[in-house]
Protein backbone atom coordinates (compact mmCIF):
# COMPACT_ATOMS: atom_id res chain seq x y z
CA UNK A 1 0.00 0.00 0.00
CA UNK A 2 3.19 2.26 0.79
CA UNK A 3 4.83 1.43 -2.47
CA UNK A 4 1.72 2.37 -4.62
CA UNK A 5 1.31 5.74 -2.27
CA UNK A 6 4.87 6.39 -3.20
CA UNK A 7 4.38 5.82 -6.51
CA UNK A 8 1.36 7.63 -7.19
CA UNK A 9 2.61 10.90 -5.73
CA UNK A 10 5.93 10.62 -7.44
CA UNK A 11 4.48 9.77 -10.90
CA UNK A 12 3.22 13.57 -11.12
CA UNK A 13 6.53 15.02 -10.58
CA UNK A 14 8.28 13.25 -12.50
CA UNK A 15 6.19 13.79 -15.60
CA UNK A 16 6.67 17.35 -14.63
CA UNK A 17 10.77 16.99 -14.22
CA UNK A 18 10.91 14.75 -17.79
CA UNK A 19 8.44 17.18 -19.53
CA UNK A 20 11.01 20.83 -18.48
CA UNK A 21 13.53 18.19 -19.57
CA UNK A 22 12.47 17.66 -23.06
CA UNK A 23 10.79 20.98 -24.29
CA UNK A 24 12.45 23.57 -21.96
CA UNK A 25 15.42 26.11 -23.14
CA UNK A 26 18.71 24.64 -22.10
CA UNK A 27 19.78 27.54 -20.05
CA UNK A 28 16.30 27.08 -17.94
CA UNK A 29 16.34 23.07 -18.48
CA UNK A 30 17.18 20.70 -14.89
CA UNK A 31 19.49 18.61 -17.56
CA UNK A 32 21.89 21.32 -18.09
CA UNK A 33 23.63 19.98 -14.66
CA UNK A 34 24.17 17.01 -16.62
CA UNK A 35 26.27 18.45 -19.47
CA UNK A 36 28.16 21.11 -16.67
CA UNK A 37 29.22 18.32 -14.37
CA UNK A 38 30.59 16.37 -18.02
CA UNK A 39 32.17 19.22 -18.55
CA UNK A 40 33.50 20.75 -15.01
CA UNK A 41 33.56 16.69 -13.34
CA UNK A 42 31.49 16.31 -10.19
CA UNK A 43 34.83 16.41 -8.14
CA UNK A 44 35.57 20.01 -9.29
CA UNK A 45 32.33 21.12 -8.68
CA UNK A 46 32.42 19.47 -5.07
CA UNK A 47 35.18 21.21 -4.10
CA UNK A 48 34.66 24.07 -5.73
CA UNK A 49 31.73 24.12 -3.28
CA UNK A 50 33.75 23.65 -0.71
CA UNK A 51 36.72 26.43 -1.33
CA UNK A 52 33.83 28.75 -1.82
CA UNK A 53 31.86 28.15 1.70
CA UNK A 54 35.08 28.51 3.76
CA UNK A 55 37.61 30.73 1.75
CA UNK A 56 40.09 28.46 2.67
CA UNK A 57 42.48 25.92 1.48
CA UNK A 58 40.55 22.55 0.90
CA UNK A 59 42.45 19.29 2.08
CA UNK A 60 41.62 16.10 0.33
CA UNK A 61 42.58 12.77 2.87
CA UNK A 62 43.96 9.56 1.24
CA UNK A 63 45.44 11.11 -1.70
CA UNK A 64 44.86 12.45 -5.09
CA UNK A 65 42.04 10.73 -7.81
CA UNK A 66 44.84 11.19 -10.35
CA UNK A 67 46.71 7.89 -11.10
CA UNK A 68 49.56 8.29 -13.91
CA UNK A 69 51.72 5.11 -13.13
CA UNK A 70 50.78 3.08 -16.02
CA UNK A 71 50.74 -0.01 -14.10
CA UNK A 72 48.52 -2.09 -16.03
CA UNK A 73 50.24 -1.53 -19.39
CA UNK A 74 53.35 -3.46 -18.05
CA UNK A 75 52.75 -7.29 -17.80
CA UNK A 76 55.20 -10.04 -16.81
CA UNK A 77 56.47 -12.74 -18.21
CA UNK A 78 55.89 -16.44 -17.70
CA UNK A 79 58.53 -19.21 -18.80
CA UNK A 80 56.81 -22.69 -19.56
CA UNK A 81 58.89 -25.05 -22.30
CA UNK A 82 61.97 -23.05 -22.97
CA UNK A 83 62.52 -22.49 -19.75
CA UNK A 84 60.17 -24.22 -16.81
CA UNK A 85 58.53 -22.71 -14.38
CA UNK A 86 60.17 -23.29 -10.72
CA UNK A 87 59.03 -26.86 -9.45
CA UNK A 88 57.60 -25.53 -5.99
CA UNK A 89 56.04 -22.58 -4.88
CA UNK A 90 57.33 -23.81 -1.97
CA UNK A 91 60.87 -23.06 -2.25
CA UNK A 92 59.53 -19.20 -3.90
CA UNK A 93 61.46 -16.92 -0.64
CA UNK A 94 60.45 -13.69 -0.40
CA UNK A 95 62.53 -12.66 2.52
CA UNK A 96 64.44 -9.08 1.99
CA UNK A 97 66.85 -7.51 4.01
CA UNK A 98 67.39 -3.49 4.08
CA UNK A 99 71.00 -2.26 4.38
CA UNK A 100 72.63 -5.32 4.22
CA UNK A 101 76.32 -3.60 5.09
CA UNK A 102 74.55 -1.59 7.79
CA UNK A 103 75.53 -2.98 11.46
CA UNK A 104 71.75 -4.48 12.19
CA UNK A 105 70.25 -4.99 9.08
CA UNK A 106 66.05 -5.03 8.98
CA UNK A 107 65.05 -8.68 7.96
CA UNK A 108 61.61 -8.71 6.43
CA UNK A 109 60.04 -11.63 5.65
CA UNK A 110 58.24 -9.72 2.44
CA UNK A 111 59.38 -6.96 0.52
CA UNK A 112 56.11 -4.96 1.40
CA UNK A 113 56.57 -2.73 3.69
CA UNK A 114 54.30 -0.08 5.41
CA UNK A 115 54.74 3.54 4.83
CA UNK A 116 54.99 6.68 7.34
CA UNK A 117 51.29 7.13 8.62
CA UNK A 118 52.10 9.73 11.75
CA UNK A 119 50.29 9.22 14.49
CA UNK A 120 48.37 12.53 15.36
CA UNK A 121 49.58 14.23 11.72
CA UNK A 122 47.25 11.33 10.45
CA UNK A 123 46.07 8.21 12.15
CA UNK A 124 44.65 7.76 15.87
CA UNK A 125 46.88 5.67 17.93
CA UNK A 126 44.54 2.61 17.87
CA UNK A 127 45.18 2.45 14.58
CA UNK A 128 48.47 3.03 14.79
CA UNK A 129 48.56 0.04 16.71
CA UNK A 130 46.83 -2.22 14.77
CA UNK A 131 49.08 -1.55 11.62
CA UNK A 132 51.78 -2.33 14.43
CA UNK A 133 50.68 -5.32 15.08
CA UNK A 134 49.20 -6.58 11.91
CA UNK A 135 52.85 -6.05 9.90
CA UNK A 136 54.48 -7.97 13.19
CA UNK A 137 52.22 -11.15 12.48
CA UNK A 138 53.15 -10.97 9.03
CA UNK A 139 56.83 -10.45 9.69
CA UNK A 140 57.73 -6.88 8.08
CA UNK A 141 58.04 -3.69 9.38
CA UNK A 142 55.46 -0.21 9.83
CA UNK A 143 56.53 3.34 9.78
CA UNK A 144 56.41 6.20 12.22
CA UNK A 145 56.09 8.43 9.92
CA UNK A 146 55.91 12.35 10.45
CA UNK A 147 55.84 11.86 14.39
CA UNK A 148 57.32 11.19 17.70
CA UNK A 149 57.85 7.61 19.34
CA UNK A 150 55.58 6.43 21.48
CA UNK A 151 55.75 3.34 23.93
CA UNK A 152 52.30 1.90 22.34
CA UNK A 153 53.77 1.62 18.51
CA UNK A 154 57.28 0.65 20.11
CA UNK A 155 55.81 -2.51 22.06
CA UNK A 156 53.25 -3.65 19.34
CA UNK A 157 55.98 -3.26 16.32
CA UNK A 158 58.63 -5.90 15.91
CA UNK A 159 60.43 -3.58 13.24
CA UNK A 160 59.61 -0.11 13.73
CA UNK A 161 61.38 2.61 11.08
CA UNK A 162 61.40 6.04 12.98
CA UNK A 163 60.71 8.97 10.61
CA UNK A 164 63.69 11.98 11.44
CA UNK A 165 60.76 14.47 10.44
CA UNK A 166 60.91 18.35 9.12
CA UNK A 167 58.61 19.18 12.04
CA UNK A 168 61.30 17.75 14.72
CA UNK A 169 58.87 15.89 16.10
CA UNK A 170 61.38 12.58 16.32
CA UNK A 171 63.47 13.44 19.60
CA UNK A 172 66.88 12.22 18.74
CA UNK A 173 67.00 10.30 22.21
CA UNK A 174 64.73 7.83 20.27
CA UNK A 175 66.17 7.15 17.46
CA UNK A 176 68.13 4.51 19.19
CA UNK A 177 65.02 2.94 19.82
CA UNK A 178 64.28 2.06 16.44
CA UNK A 179 65.12 -0.90 13.79
CA UNK A 180 65.89 1.79 10.98
CA UNK A 181 65.78 5.96 10.43
CA UNK A 182 64.77 7.48 7.55
CA UNK A 183 65.13 11.02 6.82
CA UNK A 184 62.54 12.52 6.02
CA UNK A 185 62.76 15.09 3.03
CA UNK A 186 59.57 15.32 0.89
CA UNK A 187 56.71 13.03 0.43
CA UNK A 188 54.70 12.47 -3.03
CA UNK A 189 51.08 13.73 -1.79
CA UNK A 190 52.64 16.94 -0.53
CA UNK A 191 54.78 17.85 -3.95
CA UNK A 192 58.04 17.46 -1.94
CA UNK A 193 58.57 19.72 1.29
CA UNK A 194 55.67 21.84 2.18
CA UNK A 195 54.99 23.73 5.38
CA UNK A 196 51.97 21.38 7.76
CA UNK A 197 51.00 23.19 10.98
CA UNK A 198 48.85 21.53 13.42
CA UNK A 199 47.11 23.52 15.84
CA UNK A 200 47.42 23.36 19.35
CA UNK A 201 43.41 23.09 19.96
CA UNK A 202 43.53 19.86 17.89
CA UNK A 203 46.60 18.29 19.78
CA UNK A 204 45.38 16.01 22.92
CA UNK A 205 47.57 15.70 25.98
CA UNK A 206 49.11 12.05 25.17
CA UNK A 207 50.74 13.79 21.06
CA UNK A 208 51.37 16.75 23.18
CA UNK A 209 53.64 14.89 25.38
CA UNK A 210 54.94 12.75 22.04
CA UNK A 211 55.75 15.86 20.23
CA UNK A 212 57.24 17.34 23.60
CA UNK A 213 55.20 20.90 23.21
CA UNK A 214 53.86 22.95 25.76
CA UNK A 215 49.90 23.60 26.25
CA UNK A 216 48.72 26.00 23.94
CA UNK A 217 51.43 25.60 20.94
CA UNK A 218 51.09 24.57 18.00
CA UNK A 219 53.50 21.92 15.54
CA UNK A 220 54.36 22.95 12.47
CA UNK A 221 56.39 20.98 10.01
CA UNK A 222 58.99 23.10 7.92
CA UNK A 223 60.03 22.70 4.14
CA UNK A 224 63.22 22.14 5.17
CA UNK A 225 65.22 21.08 8.76
CA UNK A 226 66.06 24.12 11.15
CA UNK A 227 69.91 23.76 10.36
CA UNK A 228 69.71 22.95 6.47
CA UNK A 229 70.81 25.86 4.29
CA UNK A 230 72.30 24.07 1.83
CA UNK A 231 72.22 20.51 -0.10
CA UNK A 232 75.71 19.95 1.61
CA UNK A 233 73.93 20.36 5.36
CA UNK A 234 71.34 17.53 4.14
CA UNK A 235 74.82 15.58 3.03
CA UNK A 236 76.28 15.96 6.66
CA UNK A 237 72.42 15.75 8.04
CA UNK A 238 72.52 12.30 6.62
CA UNK A 239 75.99 11.27 7.42
CA UNK A 240 76.10 12.38 11.24
CA UNK A 241 72.98 10.20 11.69
CA UNK A 242 74.40 7.29 10.35
CA UNK A 243 77.52 7.58 11.57
CA UNK A 244 76.12 7.67 15.02
CA UNK A 245 73.40 4.33 14.69
CA UNK A 246 74.44 0.72 13.66
CA UNK A 247 70.47 0.19 12.23
CA UNK A 248 69.82 1.14 8.70
CA UNK A 249 69.77 4.93 7.60
CA UNK A 250 67.42 6.34 4.65
CA UNK A 251 66.14 9.22 2.59
CA UNK A 252 62.86 9.74 1.90
CA UNK A 253 62.09 12.12 -1.31
CA UNK A 254 59.51 12.75 -4.04
CA UNK A 255 59.87 12.24 -7.24
CA UNK A 256 59.72 14.99 -9.41
CA UNK A 257 61.54 15.99 -13.02
CA UNK A 258 64.47 17.23 -11.14
CA UNK A 259 64.99 13.47 -9.46
CA UNK A 260 68.70 13.08 -11.14
CA UNK A 261 70.06 16.22 -9.58
CA UNK A 262 68.17 15.01 -6.01
CA UNK A 263 70.11 11.49 -6.71
CA UNK A 264 73.44 13.24 -7.47
CA UNK A 265 73.16 15.01 -3.70
CA UNK A 266 72.06 11.96 -1.64
CA UNK A 267 74.97 9.93 -3.59
CA UNK A 268 77.33 12.23 -1.39
CA UNK A 269 75.35 10.46 2.10
CA UNK A 270 76.36 7.09 3.31
CA UNK A 271 72.80 5.98 3.17
CA UNK A 272 71.54 3.03 3.22
CA UNK A 273 68.65 3.12 1.06
CA UNK A 274 66.24 5.57 -0.58
CA UNK A 275 62.62 5.80 -0.68
CA UNK A 276 61.01 7.09 -3.91
CA UNK A 277 57.90 8.13 -3.38
CA UNK A 278 55.61 8.89 -6.70
CA UNK A 279 52.81 11.44 -6.83
CA UNK A 280 50.26 8.90 -6.09
CA UNK A 281 51.08 8.79 -2.79
CA UNK A 282 48.50 8.95 0.10
CA UNK A 283 48.49 11.38 3.08
CA UNK A 284 46.05 12.60 5.94
CA UNK A 285 44.84 15.56 3.81
CA UNK A 286 47.16 17.60 1.67
CA UNK A 287 45.99 20.52 -0.05
CA UNK A 288 44.39 19.37 -3.58
CA UNK A 289 47.22 21.04 -5.92
CA UNK A 290 49.84 19.84 -4.32
CA UNK A 291 47.91 15.94 -4.80
CA UNK A 292 46.82 16.32 -8.35
CA UNK A 293 49.35 18.61 -9.92
CA UNK A 294 53.15 18.75 -8.66
CA UNK A 295 55.50 16.32 -8.62
CA UNK A 296 56.07 12.91 -10.95
CA UNK A 297 54.29 9.75 -11.11
CA UNK A 298 55.63 6.63 -8.65
CA UNK A 299 56.27 4.38 -12.20
CA UNK A 300 58.69 7.15 -13.56
CA UNK A 301 60.25 8.26 -10.69
CA UNK A 302 61.42 4.94 -9.79
CA UNK A 303 62.39 4.60 -13.59
CA UNK A 304 64.51 7.24 -13.54
CA UNK A 305 65.99 6.71 -10.05
CA UNK A 306 66.85 3.20 -10.64
CA UNK A 307 68.37 3.69 -14.15
CA UNK A 308 70.67 6.78 -12.98
CA UNK A 309 72.09 4.81 -10.06
CA UNK A 310 73.51 2.22 -12.50
CA UNK A 311 74.43 4.83 -15.31
CA UNK A 312 76.48 6.11 -12.30
CA UNK A 313 77.59 2.70 -11.17
CA UNK A 314 76.43 3.16 -7.94
CA UNK A 315 73.11 0.78 -7.82
CA UNK A 316 74.81 -1.17 -5.53
CA UNK A 317 75.40 1.42 -2.83
CA UNK A 318 71.62 2.43 -2.27
CA UNK A 319 68.91 0.37 -2.10
CA UNK A 320 65.39 1.44 -3.50
CA UNK A 321 62.29 1.21 -1.70
CA UNK A 322 59.11 2.13 -4.03
CA UNK A 323 56.44 3.85 -2.97
CA UNK A 324 53.26 5.91 -3.90
CA UNK A 325 49.94 4.39 -4.76
CA UNK A 326 51.09 1.00 -5.25
CA UNK A 327 48.00 -1.37 -4.59
CA UNK A 328 48.13 -5.05 -5.45
CA UNK A 329 50.91 -7.91 -6.22
CA UNK A 330 51.19 -6.83 -9.29
CA UNK A 331 51.96 -3.69 -9.03
CA UNK A 332 54.87 -4.66 -6.64
CA UNK A 333 56.14 -7.51 -8.53
CA UNK A 334 56.31 -4.98 -11.26
CA UNK A 335 57.99 -2.53 -9.45
CA UNK A 336 60.51 -5.38 -8.27
CA UNK A 337 61.56 -5.85 -11.17
CA UNK A 338 61.83 -2.42 -12.57
CA UNK A 339 64.71 -2.37 -9.68
CA UNK A 340 63.19 -1.83 -6.21
CA UNK A 341 64.34 -3.84 -3.24
CA UNK A 342 61.08 -3.51 -1.22
CA UNK A 343 57.95 -1.31 -1.66
CA UNK A 344 56.01 0.65 0.82
CA UNK A 345 51.91 0.64 1.15
CA UNK A 346 49.84 3.07 2.79
CA UNK A 347 46.14 3.75 1.28
CA UNK A 348 45.49 0.03 0.55
CA UNK A 349 46.74 -1.34 3.62
CA UNK A 350 44.26 1.01 5.40
CA UNK A 351 41.61 0.17 3.40
CA UNK A 352 42.72 -3.33 4.52
CA UNK A 353 42.86 -2.96 7.80
CA UNK A 354 39.37 -1.27 7.82
CA UNK A 355 37.83 -3.59 6.00
CA UNK A 356 35.72 -5.46 8.33
CA UNK A 357 34.97 -2.44 10.22
CA UNK A 358 33.65 -0.40 7.95
CA UNK A 359 29.89 -1.17 8.43
CA UNK A 360 30.66 1.31 11.32
CA UNK A 361 30.87 4.15 9.58
CA UNK A 362 28.61 3.74 6.17
CA UNK A 363 26.72 5.66 5.42
CA UNK A 364 26.63 8.64 7.56
CA UNK A 365 30.95 8.84 7.21
CA UNK A 366 33.89 7.95 5.25
CA UNK A 367 35.74 4.49 6.42
CA UNK A 368 38.43 6.65 7.18
CA UNK A 369 36.75 8.59 9.92
CA UNK A 370 37.53 5.35 11.66
CA UNK A 371 41.24 5.81 11.75
CA UNK A 372 41.91 8.97 11.49
CA UNK A 373 42.90 11.29 14.54
CA UNK A 374 40.45 13.94 14.20
CA UNK A 375 38.24 11.00 13.27
CA UNK A 376 34.74 11.29 14.70
CA UNK A 377 34.66 7.23 15.05
CA UNK A 378 38.05 6.34 16.28
CA UNK A 379 37.13 5.25 19.50
CA UNK A 380 35.16 2.61 17.69
CA UNK A 381 38.17 1.05 15.74
CA UNK A 382 38.57 -2.47 17.17
CA UNK A 383 42.49 -3.20 17.40
CA UNK A 384 42.55 -6.50 17.16
CA UNK A 385 40.47 -6.83 14.36
CA UNK A 386 42.08 -4.34 12.54
CA UNK A 387 45.52 -6.35 13.14
CA UNK A 388 44.03 -9.03 12.08
CA UNK A 389 42.78 -8.09 8.97
CA UNK A 390 46.25 -6.33 7.92
CA UNK A 391 48.14 -9.84 8.55
CA UNK A 392 45.84 -11.41 6.32
CA UNK A 393 45.98 -8.76 3.72
CA UNK A 394 49.61 -8.95 3.80
CA UNK A 395 49.66 -12.47 3.46
CA UNK A 396 47.34 -12.55 0.82
CA UNK A 397 49.58 -10.49 -1.36
CA UNK A 398 52.99 -12.09 -0.64
CA UNK A 399 51.53 -15.70 -1.99
CA UNK A 400 49.71 -14.24 -4.62
CA UNK A 401 53.46 -12.93 -5.36
CA UNK A 402 54.86 -16.22 -4.87
CA UNK A 403 52.50 -17.55 -7.36
CA UNK A 404 53.62 -15.19 -9.87
CA UNK A 405 57.23 -15.31 -9.36
CA UNK A 406 57.05 -19.54 -9.84
CA UNK A 407 55.63 -19.13 -13.37
CA UNK A 408 58.04 -16.99 -14.25
CA UNK A 409 60.59 -19.65 -13.47
CA UNK A 410 62.48 -17.51 -10.48
CA UNK A 411 62.98 -19.07 -6.96
CA UNK A 412 63.18 -15.49 -4.92
CA UNK A 413 61.62 -11.62 -5.22
CA UNK A 414 65.54 -10.59 -5.36
CA UNK A 415 66.03 -12.54 -8.81
CA UNK A 416 63.54 -10.29 -10.54
CA UNK A 417 64.48 -7.98 -13.26
CA UNK A 418 63.00 -6.28 -16.57
CA UNK A 419 63.55 -9.06 -18.60
CA UNK A 420 60.37 -10.66 -16.51
CA UNK A 421 58.65 -7.28 -18.15
CA UNK A 422 56.53 -6.72 -21.42
CA UNK A 423 54.67 -3.88 -22.45
CA UNK A 424 52.44 -3.23 -25.26
CA UNK A 425 52.93 0.52 -24.78
CA UNK A 426 56.15 1.04 -27.60
CA UNK A 427 57.37 4.38 -25.91
CA UNK A 428 56.86 2.88 -22.24
CA UNK A 429 58.50 -0.35 -23.38
CA UNK A 430 61.24 2.10 -24.71
CA UNK A 431 61.40 4.04 -21.35
CA UNK A 432 61.85 1.45 -19.51
CA UNK A 433 64.23 -0.55 -21.54
CA UNK A 434 61.81 -3.54 -21.84
CA UNK A 435 60.21 -5.92 -23.94
CA UNK A 436 57.44 -4.27 -26.62
CA UNK A 437 54.93 -6.85 -27.47
CA UNK A 438 54.34 -6.45 -30.68
CA UNK A 439 57.62 -7.16 -31.91
CA UNK A 440 58.99 -10.82 -32.37
CA UNK A 441 61.55 -12.25 -29.96
CA UNK A 442 64.42 -14.31 -31.84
Amino acid sequence: MIEKMMMWLMDPTMDTAMKNMLTSKYEENPFLMTTIAEKLTPRAIMEAGMRAQTGKEIKRPIGSPIVLSPWEKILLNPRQIHQLPTDSKKSVQTKTTIGPNSKKPLNLDTPIMLTGMSYGGSLSLPMKMAIAKGTSMAGTSTNTGESGLTNEERDNANLLIGQYNRGMRMKISDLKHLDAIEVQLGQGAWGGASEITTKADNIGDHLRATWDLKEGEDSTIKPTFPNVKTSEDIVNLVNEIKSKHDVPVGVKIAGSDFIEFDLAVLAKTNADYIVVDGSEGGTAGAPTTLEDDVGLPALHSLVRAVDWLVENNIRDKFQIIASGGLTTPGHFLKALAIGADAVYIGSIALMATLQSQMAKAMPKYPPPQLALYSGKLKDEFDVEEGAKDLANFLNSCTTEMKHAIQVMGKKSTTELNRDDLVSMDKDLAEFMTIRYGASHRR
